[in-house]
């Protein structure tokens, strides 16, 4: 297919009939938060202030959240996965998950009360790592269904928490479908992002769960307010989460312009946006972009419902503009914080950089309200997770944005 850049701008909605987005904000944002931070491993994640990257790019800040350090597994997505698998075995035990810090549900005794869980996800490697490091933490099991393509390395790291894992030779949301199967058939827990009429439960614990990235970046701007947030979307539940956030916590009138990124080869959100007939629509077949957390095809109906009442503009971009991102965080200016980010982490950044550098983009850059007075919040979600091909990206130049 030929890569281009195409935007779909929604004119900002308010009123009472919005789709709700108060589970996702500030105040339980610190629930979940609570439930992070009594992990060992938890610290709060740096806020890159790239000073001189927005001067050259002509805007007034550019932050960057990255999550490459998030628990020591180089991801944010274990925030989705560890609050959803708590939330579950709260559950079970019929309690709040408010009263089961990490030392209390990794006791032996609440292991007893619950018995053997074997959680069992689809990823391509990020949410995998996280759902495996939980499940053992917690004494329990866990299954990954990888898609084809997926890097051995990201394969390795699961397989080295005790997950059964395997690299299947289906695309991301036939993996899904395997998952889904092989749970009612073995009993399993599936905890999955994709959601849809019947399974809402967990895709909406793993939507909050992403918060605890919200507000620690809230919370490291201080009166700092962005003008700006871009969010990279796969099924649209990191990005739906961290939208219902800002919603909830600016409202709708006076939150950010906030702008929804995808890759040409899987823009399920972009697509459903551009059928303006408020339904999802999905991408068929092979999705090989490099920005593999982002290849999916059907979007979680949460995500969607969120982004469809609460997000500015809906973009689909080539795969380039993440290398490019890689390259210019990776590649700092004298001054600024160097960001290890992954094609899925960077591509906001690279969007931002190349929207702002490059002429023919000026329609875009007007659609978004890009100007010297801009405050840009970006979230790096994945540090070099595949590190051979960040080296080929990054060292050996592979997806040249010129």
């Amino acid at each position: 297919m030929n890569e281009c850049f195409k935007a779909v701008h929604y004119e900002r909605k308010t009123g009472p009939d919005l789709y709700p987005v108060k589970r996702f904000g500030p105040e339980n944002a610190k629930k979940v938060r609570a439930f992070h931070a009594s992990f060992p491993e938890y610290s709060v994640t740096p806020l890159a202030k790239l000073d001189n990257l927005a001067k050259a790019l002509g805007v007034a800040n550019v932050y960057v959240k990255d999550e490459s350090y998030r628990f020591g597994l180089n991801a944010f997505k274990v925030l989705g996965g560890s609050y959803t698998i708590g939330n579950y075995l709260a559950q079970k035990l019929g309690k709040d998950i408010s009263e089961l810090p990490f030392n209390v549900l990794s006791s032996e005794e609440v292991r007893k009360q619950i018995g053997e869980v074997t959680f069992v996800t689809a990823t391509d490697g990020n949410h995998g790592r996280g759902i495996a490091w939980t499940a053992n933490r917690l004494g329990q099991k866990s299954v990954v269904y990888m898609p084809k393509g997926s890097a051995l390395e990201r394969l390795n790291n699961i397989k080295a928490l005790g997950a059964d894992a395997s690299i299947t030779d289906l695309n991301y949301d036939d993996a899904v479908r395997l998952a889904n199967s092989n749970a009612e058939k073995y009993g399993w827990v599936m905890v999955q992002d994709t959601a849809w009429d019947g399974y809402e439960d967990i895709p909406g614990w793993i939507m909050e769960g992403y918060t605890t990235m919200a507000a620690e970046a809230v919370e490291q701007l201080g009166n700092v307010k962005p003008t700006h947030i871009f969010l990279q979307a796969g099924v649209g539940a990191m990005s739906g989460g961290i939208t219902g956030f800002f919603a909830d916590l600016y409202g709708d009138e006076d939150r950010p312009i906030i702008t929804i990124v995808e890759p040409n080869k899987a823009d399920c959100i972009y697509r459903s946006a551009e059928a303006n007939d408020g339904k999802p629509h999905f991408v068929k077949g092979d999705m090989n972009t490099i920005m593999a957390g982002l290849a999916c095809g059907e979007p979680c109906t949460i995500g969607w419902n969120v982004l469809h009442d609460h997000a500015d503009n809906f973009v689909s971009m080539p795969d380039y503009v993440a290398a490019e991102g890689m390259r210019v965080l990776g590649n700092p200016l004298p001054g600024d914080d160097r960001v290890i980010s992954g094609e899925s982490g960077a591509a906001t950044l690279g969007f931002v950089a190349e929207v702002m550098r490059n002429q023919s983009l000026d329609w875009l850059r007007k659609q978004l309200k890009l100007d010297e007075n801009s405050r840009v919040l970006c979230f790096s979600t994945e540090g070099d997770t595949d590190k051979e091909n960040y080296r080929r990206i990054v060292w050996d130049g592979l997806h040249p944005s010129f």
